[in-house]
């Protein structure tokens, strides 16, 4: 559909729209139905203010939904229920009642070399699965590089090393990670200290394991057990939904946002493009955005300055698919929340247990695990069919000794792009110039969320995102949730570094590594030539 210039109204009539006879007070469009767009909604009713929520896909939840297909649900990866942010707590309550949440254990174990780690490391388990000898040499090497530790920590490699020595490094990080992000570890930089190694060295490993404490909850990589959902954290945002649109929200699928039109530095209509091609206008005197920040500067009427779009364009992300597979239950023969997958000869890098997740996920007599890629998107993984995608998710099963190949049932591939923001060198400055010139030309628009702020936010933290903008623009308070930072809430050393932060900065939220941009195009221009495999 194109635009001319005559067709966007000029300050003085966006100026008379906003205060027409009759017009409400509050005129909110959400753009996205995940957490944190339906939060805002939630928030929003709080204040007797409704809502105008659109969203693309055909479920909510985002990459929190629940994928339902031919009645079964899973995952689009795992979201525990856990966190220290009290009214986000209060908040998943508020949405389902205690009924509905089930207490799980936390179980986790890594896969290496043909045998099964569990994860937090246990002395027991870890010595029997080494060996004697593998063990004598994974402590020599760790204590050898205690002694000496690597000379460059400045690359995560080297900073993971000089915690763990050569021989655990390479057994318990190297290839899960390299999957993750498609790039060598000796290629990221050491201040990602990622949220499941942070305080986790081989000393306070050794230490909890023959000291454990009921669901300790000072290094997050340990806790025990956790929340969730009986159908799935898409239950939650199903029911947030019901409850938005019973209180007068409405809710618009398979719905993509187009054009933010915006006059006089505020944004005054958001346009949106339905499935069938049906363009609508939603006035609007508030925007809140959980699209990609990069889509929503690339959508503004008029369009942005050409250095704004370069930077917009300039953001680059990691892209992720999980094949779900059916089997018969009694041969699935663990109960773990998922397994990550540290063998290279597997493209895999983690397999869901759904069923252990929660019985209500799978139908009876069979049980349903979860494959989980990370990709690039446009690449000939993204791009395959599900059929190949899901035979070699049997053959991949197979190699790691969990199910014939013929033993799988049935088989379901989900895609999710821009499931991970990646940070290099540029992207902090990109997404300031974003922001600044939000705040000069559209000041009523407010990012939130993980993809709307790029941040590799937790759930819970895209919520609180979401909490603080409801009560900035309904109750007048300054919060700035930029600062919304997990760093502060998850780490035990958060108190050293919440010292060290800068008023008005902003990291990546969940820690995430700062990549070099050369490296990434070159991981990328690496898979595009590699076919899949």
């Amino acid at each position: 559909m194109s635009e001319h210039a005559a067709d966007t109204p000029d300050a003085t009539e966006a100026s008379e729209a906003g205060t027409a006879p009759g017009t409400p007070a509050h005129e909110v469009v959400v753009i996205g139905a995940g957490p944190a767009g339906l939060t805002a909604a939630f928030q929003f009713h709080k204040h007797g203010i409704s809502s105008t929520i659109l969203e693309a896909d055909d479920m909510v939840g985002g990459i929190s939904r629940t994928a339902q297909k031919d009645g079964w649900r899973f995952d689009i990866g795992g979201h525990r229920f856990f966190t220290k942010v009290q009214p986000v707590e209060d908040l998943w309550h508020e949405i389902l009642p205690d009924e509905d949440f089930l207490m799980r254990p936390r179980k986790s174990r890594i896969f290496y070399n043909g045998k099964y780690f569990d994860y937090p490391i246990k002395a027991v388990n870890a010595l029997k699965n080494l060996g004697p000898i593998e063990a004598v040499l994974c402590v020599g090497s760790y204590v050898s590089a205690r002694v000496r530790p690597p000379k460059d920590q400045t690359n995560y490699e080297g900073w993971l090393v000089a915690r763990f020595g050569w021989r655990l490094y390479r057994t318990f990080f190297k290839t899960y990670t390299e999957k993750l992000w498609g790039v060598p570890v000796s290629e990221m930089p050491a201040d990602w200290a990622a949220q499941r190694v942070k305080g986790l060295s081989l000393g306070n490993a050794i230490v909890n394991a023959l000291t454990p404490k009921r669901n300790q909850k000072e290094i997050t990589s340990l806790i025990e057990e956790f929340q969730y959902p009986k159908y799935g954290p898409g239950m939650m945002w199903e029911t947030c939904r019901d409850k938005v649109v019973d209180q007068g929200s409405t809710v618009t699928m398979e719905t993509t946002v187009t054009k933010v039109r915006h006059a006089d530095g505020k944004a005054f209509s958001v346009e949106s493009t339905d499935r069938d091609g049906v363009v609508t206008a939603h006035p609007a005197t508030e925007v809140i955005s959980s699209m990609p920040i990069s889509h929503l500067l690339e959508a503004m009427d008029p369009p942005v300055p050409a250095q704004i779009k370069a930077a917009a364009e300039d953001l680059r992300y990691r892209d992720y698919l999980i094949v779900a597979v059916v089997l018969p239950e009694a041969l699935v023969d663990f109960d773990d929340n998922w397994i990550y997958i540290h063998d290279p000869k597997v493209r895999t890098m983690r397999i869901q247990n759904f069923g252990s997740w929660s019985p209500y996920m799978v139908k009876e007599g069979r049980n349903t695990l979860g494959l989980e890629y990370t990709v690039w998107e446009g690449d000939d993984e993204w791009n395959a069919d599900d059929a190949w995608l899901v035979e070699r998710a049997k053959r991949e099963l197979e190699q790691l000794g969990l199910a014939k190949v013929g033993q799988v049932e049935e088989g379901y591939v989900v895609r999710q792009p821009k499931a991970y923001p990646i940070y290099d060198e540029r992207y902090r400055a990109n997404v300031d110039v974003l922001r600044g010139w939000l705040s000069e030309h559209a000041s009523n628009v407010h990012p939130v969320g993980r993809n709307g702020m790029f941040r590799y936010n937790n759930q819970d933290h895209s919520m609180f995102t979401a909490m603080l903008t409801v009560e900035n623009i309904a109750t007048g308070t300054t919060h700035d949730v930029w600062e919304v930072n997990v760093e502060e809430e998850y780490h035990e050393e958060a108190t050293s570094r919440v010292k060290e932060r800068v008023p008005g900065s902003h990291g990546t939220g969940r820690d995430a590594p700062v990549i070099a941009r050369a490296t990434i195009e070159a991981a990328r221009a690496k898979s595009a030539d590699e076919p899949a495999g």
